[in-house]
């Protein structure tokens, strides 16, 4: 049985010819005919396609010529990324409706980090859900419905990437990429119990270009800092289609990448002596659950015995919500424009009464938040000269009813509402961490976040290394988990 394995732990038993990486990918599509079903985390599986990539894959270690250290690993894709042969839809009947949209041959390209999973001999399983055009911070849409999470189908796992992290929480493949416009790998890893991180801007290519522009980011969602850290390695390609990418350099300084950062930070008792860490619970304007504020200071503590230095400190700034929602909603204006005036009749309900809040933005008022941004970015890069980290609960809220936008009785209809301590960090590019530190009374995970100073991406992985292997295994099996019968909670 491979579905319970860490990436690295498999590719580690390809190596020995312990395991195989068909029998990898068999488990895992046997695991989403059974499972699948109560959570929704998929759009698109292709048997065939997929036994076929884990074959080969079979051959290059039976010749000991994998092609990277992930080779044969299941991954998946949330459906934002362009693959070839492959319907990228994204979530959305504006795509799925036009003549053509179902022919291989209509999806020529893939997007930069399908080509370097591809590269990576990564088997690919299928595409995960998003809503529609990967908008708000939960995951459904009147295309495939409602995405849940495996702690529980009656909650939301979160999003956008929210059936990405749905299937690594629930055993349907070690590895998934998603995006991060304001928090939506961050977001569902928090809710469903695993890992994400949302890298300095630029650090992994993008194409084609967001229509969020550079608010968007690329990101890996894992079940470990370690894996994590390893897929970072493996998407750090250039291609020269982002004319925005940075060199992989330039969070790669000294020997080794990721994964030797995640390595420094679960090696000896105090791997992180003398690191500076600031501790906000609420940024300094937000309201978290007492539940959710007690299991992060828990973990925070746990960051002293280390061998951090922490001061409970907010970093000075106030909420930049109405200048994201100008960014956001002026990006969403765009996706639709291409349509027709009609579009918006057609879309997710909830998506057309927010651009009904929210619309009609001047050049003034984008350059006005333009400026909110850059005045952002400069006050965490001064923050940033006092404290090499800041540490914040991910999300104030734990997870809540499946199908809403925001929590039952919650004072606002807008997802950001309930998403203060992410949006912030897409808005100054900075790389941030999502790692699970405890649970709920109800026993629902709770997700720490923990931020870097831009470019300090490899730092911001050696604190969640270090991090994950004090606190252990803290979230308990998902009900609804590959390894066991739907529901039974078994590992």
């Amino acid at each position: 049985m491979t579905l319970s394995h860490t990436a690295l732990e498999l590719a580690d038993g390809y190596r020995r010819g312990e395991l195989s990486p068909v029998d990898a990918a068999e488990e895992v599509l046997t695991a989403i005919d059974r499972v699948d079903g109560e959570i929704n985390a998929f759009c698109h599986v292709d048997r065939d396609a997929t036994l076929t990539a884990a074959r080969s894959s079979e051959e290059r270690y039976h010749r000991g010529e994998p092609l990277s250290p992930l080779d044969g690993v299941p991954t998946t894709i949330k459906d934002i990324f362009y693959t070839r042969g492959v319907p990228t839809l994204r979530g959305s009947r504006l795509l799925a409706d036009k003549p053509g949209a179902s022919d291989p041959a209509s999806w020529p390209d893939d997007a930069p980090v399908t080509s370097a999973v591809g590269e990576a001999g990564c088997v690919v399983i299928g595409k995960t859900t998003t809503p529609e055009f990967a908008w708000k911070g939960v995951t459904d849409n009147t295309l495939t419905g409602i995405t849940r999470n495996p702690h529980d189908p009656g909650l939301t796992p979160g999003g956008s990437s929210g059936g990405a992290a749905a299937a690594v929480a629930a055993g349907l493949g070690q590895l998934a990429l998603g995006t991060d416009g304001g928090g939506s790998v961050r977001i569902p890893a928090a809710f469903c119990g695993i890992v994400a991180l949302k890298p300095t801007y630029g650090v992994i290519p993008m194409f084609p270009s967001s229509p969020f522009g550079t608010l968007a980011h690329a990101g890996p969602m894992t079940r470990t800092v370690a894996d994590t850290a390893a897929f970072m390695d493996t998407l750090l390609r250039p291609d020269p289609r982002d004319w925005s990418a940075v060199p992989a350099r330039a969070t790669t300084p000294g020997p080794g990448g990721y994964l030797a950062a995640a390595v420094d930070g679960s090696r000896g008792d105090r791997p992180l002596e003398g690191l500076r860490v600031a501790y906000s619970p609420d940024l300094g304007f937000g309201t978290t659950d007492p539940e959710v504020e007690r299991e992060v200071g828990r973990a925070v503590a746990v960051l002293e015995s280390l061998g951090a230095r922490v001061e409970t400190v907010d970093p000075g700034i106030t909420d930049p919500v109405d200048a994201f929602h100008v960014l956001w909603f002026a990006g969403l204006a765009a996706v639709l424009a291409p349509h027709g005036p009609g579009a918006v009749d057609h879309v997710d309900p909830s998506m057309r009464e927010a651009l009904g809040r929210y619309h009609d933005y001047s050049a003034a008022d984008y350059l006005d938040a333009v400026a909110v941004r850059m005045a952002l970015g400069a006050r965490m890069a001064d923050f940033h000269r006092a404290h090499d980290i800041l540490i914040t609960p991910t999300t104030p809220i734990a997870a809540f009813a499946a199908g809403s936008d925001v929590p039952p009785g919650w004072h606002s209809p807008d997802w950001t509402s309930w998403t203060p301590y992410t949006y912030p960090f897409n808005m100054t590019q900075q790389p941030a961490l999502s790692v699970p530190c405890g649970t709920t009374d109800a026993g629902l995970p709770v997700g720490l976040q923990v931020v870097g100073a831009r470019f300090e991406d490899r730092l911001v992985i050696r604190v969640g290394a270090a991090l994950e292997a004090a606190l252990g295994q803290v979230v308990p099996t998902p009900r609804v988990h590959a390894a066991g019968r739907p529901g039974d909670g078994r590992p």
